[in-house]
């Protein structure tokens, strides 16, 4: 069981350990590296603006002088930026020891393709994270400390994986696009685990959502219509909560002894829309084995990775 209160407070220290954040200019992602910044671990931003990318370290500086953090360039839109962050980081032989998939965009209004010919929601929100795992698992530090972490959300709740038409090439709705690009990503999460159990890895993979956080998720990748924008923001701040306190479930999942891989944490108030980290409920669809690995088979073959588990 999850404290109802666990807090950044709670973060046990993380000196001497390096994490990678995935869209941590802002936001959910922001957040989670201020506070392992502060809890002493080396953190790495990666994210696809180089601007964002310095205002966001500048801040966590402003917060925390002496925070160990950097700035990595990584699309997760682009398999050849995924590519290209995987190889340098290879090179050095990095290890790592929190992988948070964070990078994400909502709302995309019409059907835009990626360079790599895949609906943008879903090649961003999820196949760029997991080409990104598939090609950084060598470099996990083989510990049960370290922790995969998918930023998942409530919406899996509402989406199926349209396995017939996974581009939503025949017809696109926004919604349903990022829906399925989030339960893909849970999904993901919890094959990840059976998968690392399966093969004797002590890693652990934790899938875990911020409930409703005003964020800028609704910017679409600088897309944003000002009046979704808005209305999108208005509703989130009168429910949700901050994206500080949307972080707790995401910190919880990376750093807790508590947290367990294969479970999925979120807010423990009402619906999980906000609050504090606790177990958060994953519908059965979401569960389906037999659905995980076929979108795993998928996966690797529209992104070309394979993972190796040894």
């Amino acid at each position: 069981m999850t404290s109802r209160k666990w807090t950044i407070a709670d973060i046990p220290p993380q000196g001497g350990r390096l994490a990678i954040v995935t869209g941590a200019t802002s936001g959910i992602g922001y957040e989670t590296a201020l506070a392992l910044a502060k809890a002493g671990a080396r953190v790495i931003i990666a994210s696809r603006d180089e601007t964002r990318g310095a205002a966001a370290i500048a801040s966590i500086r402003r917060e925390h002088a002496r925070a160990e953090v950097e700035f990595r360039l990584l699309d997760t839109a682009r398999l050849s930026s995924v590519r290209k962050f995987a190889t340098e980081w290879q090179r050095e032989q990095g290890r790592i020891d929190m992988l948070v998939l964070n990078a994400g965009i909502a709302s995309v209004p019409n059907r835009e393709e990626t360079e790599d010919s895949f609906e943008r929601q879903f090649a961003t929100n999820y196949l760029g994270h997991f080409a990104l795992t598939g090609l950084l698992l060598p470099y996990v530090e083989p510990s049960a400390k370290s922790r995969i972490v998918e930023v998942a959300s409530i919406v899996h709740r509402h989406a199926r994986i349209h396995f017939d038409d996974l581009q939503l090439k025949r017809k696109y709705d926004s919604g349903e696009a990022y829906n399925q690009s989030k339960l893909a990503i849970l999904m993901f999460g919890l094959e990840l685990d059976r998968r690392l159990r399966a093969a004797g890895s002590p890693i652990q993979s934790i899938p875990a959502h911020p409930g409703m956080a005003v964020t800028d998720i609704f910017r679409r990748g600088d897309r944003a219509g000002p009046v979704q924008q808005i209305l999108g923001k208005a509703i989130f701040r009168v429910v949700g909560q901050s994206a500080a306190q949307g972080a707790l479930p995401i910190l919880f999942a990376a750093t807790s002894p508590n947290a367990r891989g294969g479970e999925y944490y979120g807010p423990n108030g009402f619906r999980e829309i906000r609050g504090y980290p606790a177990q958060a409920k994953i519908e059965p669809y979401a569960l389906d084995r037999e659905a995980a690995q076929h979108l795993w088979t998928v996966s690797e073959e529209l992104t070309g990775v394979q993972y190796r588990f040894s």
